[in-house]
């Protein structure tokens, strides 16, 4: 039977929304394993002078314990 963990991350961008995601799969990839997904619960934009300046996620990534056998 697979255990799968759920943990938060904030990620955040000045490129955009895409970029912030795929920053947070790569910063969570150099600990986490097993990764089966990830979904933004929460987009915001900084803005500054009416232009947005950054962007930021708040993602739930599911990722699979390792099993050891016994």
């Amino acid at each position: 039977m697979a255990i799968v963990k759920v943990i938060e991350v904030i990620a955040s961008s000045e490129k955009g929304i895409e970029d912030a995601l795929q920053s947070a799969v790569k910063e969570v990839s150099k600990t986490i394993h097993n990764i089966d997904s990830i979904y933004v619960k929460d987009i915001k934009a900084h803005v500054k002078e009416g232009k947005i300046t950054s962007y930021g996620l708040i993602c739930k990534v599911s990722f699979r314990i390792d099993s050891k056998e016994r």
